[in-house]
């Protein structure tokens, strides 16, 4: 982090409810990250989540979390930069306590042609997305495995399963995601830990906001549902591989993604 303080967004004025877990999300400002942090939240969590930057965006997810009933932290992190990330790590537990779970969904794409990439986009999309989430992974499962006790679930893409024309950089960096997971889950399972990643298709977030209408129509065109899917979808999937009714699954991922065929 940048070695300011992190964001306190009043956890001192509920008492700690030792029948509440404390749930960390990456990426938390905006999109998928922010659905997952106030669906969290909704579900009895207490909520720590990171972005690049204290704006505007992560000061909403930060109300909306607050709103739900739970207590919240939130502190700028760059995923990419393993110090930054393991002080948001300590910072969060010290505030709210040990994390149950944790939810990574920071990324960031750079789509262009292989040919015409420029080191530094293959570079940048696949330090946040890929190297972010060992990061994450890697701060956390430490004290889960002393606890003997967590679930982690990583944010992946359809693209990592299958590929995207001039998305290179993002394919690779999501199907890495879904290697980490499956070995991860295999690591960890004889210590209560479980590991599953969530494979989201098109979603209403940012990134899709800004394809053109005819980019638009020709992938409503591959999804069998004829729709772009919503974060809080997104959310929920999350929300049930973090919850016990999925205490047997470990080692998945899942497709949230309305059929799509790309």
């Amino acid at each position: 982090m940048d070695g300011r303080r992190p964001d306190e967004q009043r956890p001192d004025e509920q008492r700690p409810d030792e029948q509440r877990r404390c749930a960390v999300v990456t990426g938390g400002s905006r999109g998928i990250g922010r659905a997952v942090a106030v669906r969290l939240a909704v579900d009895g969590f207490d909520i720590a989540f990171c972005s690049r930057a204290r704006d505007v965006a992560a000061k909403e997810t930060a109300r909306l979390v607050l709103d739900a009933g739970a207590r919240c932290l939130h502190a700028p992190c760059d995923v990419s930069r393993y110090d930054e990330v393991r002080e948001f790590m300590a910072a969060a537990q010290a505030q709210l306590g040990a994390p149950h779970a944790l939810v990574t969904s920071a990324g960031i794409i750079r789509d262009k042609s292989l040919a015409l990439m420029p080191p530094s986009d293959w570079q940048a999309v696949l330090d946040t997305n890929l190297t972010g989430t060992f990061n994450a992974c890697r701060t956390a499962v430490l004290g889960m495995v002393r606890r003997r006790s967590g679930v982690i679930v990583n944010i992946s893409s359809v693209v990592g399963l299958r590929g995207n024309a001039a998305q290179a950089n993002y394919g690779a960096s999501k199907a890495g995601i879904d290697g980490l997971s499956r070995s991860l889950a295999k690591e960890v399972a004889g210590r209560g830990i479980r590991v599953n990643a969530v494979a989201p298709g098109f979603i209403e977030t940012d990134m899709v906001a800004g394809l053109s209408e005819k980019t638009r129509a020709a992938i409503l065109a591959k999804i069998p549902l004829a729709r772009f899917g919503t974060a809080e979808s997104v959310a929920s999937v999350v929300a049930f591989l973090v919850s016990d009714r999925a205490d047997y699954i470990t080692g998945q991922v899942i497709q949230v993604d309305g059929g799509i065929e790309l």
